[in-house]
């Protein structure tokens, strides 16, 4: 598999990565293998600073030429900042998943821990199908 995994990123078995920034803070996209899926991205609905997020609960959605896609909060917390460079680029998700392509950061809710449940190594058999 082609697919770049870095390992100083959590995962989530909905292709979501979660960077913890510090300072109670996490940085949230998705993944290379979810945008080569996905095809090329036209369209990125982000939330509103300060919504509160719950795991699981949709924070976005990214449209490509083949589906639309929900992207899902892996951390509860209140979001402090979105991507706007998203805007006018959808396609920094292809070019960049990890680096320019990110969608929004979170402020992690009392108590949360800033990973997903997946490490690098777990995401890797879950994206291979193995």
């Amino acid at each position: 598999m082609s697919s770049e995994i870095p390992s100083d990123l959590t995962y989530t078995e909905a292709h979501e990565w979660v960077r913890d920034t510090g300072n109670g803070v996490v940085r949230i996209g998705i993944t290379d293998h979810a945008q080569s899926q996905l095809g090329d991205v036209v369209f990125v609905q982000l939330p509103t600073v300060g919504d509160t997020l719950s795991v699981g609960d949709a924070m976005g959605e990214v449209e490509s030429t083949k589906s639309v896609s929900d992207i899902y909060a892996p951390v509860p917390g209140e979001v402090v900042a979105v991507n706007e460079a998203l805007d006018a680029g959808p396609e920094l998700i292809n070019s960049a998943p990890y680096g320019d392509g990110w969608i929004i950061d979170l402020r992690l809710a009392d108590g949360a821990t800033p990973a997903g449940p997946l490490d690098a190594e777990a995401y890797r058999r879950l994206a291979e199908g193995s």
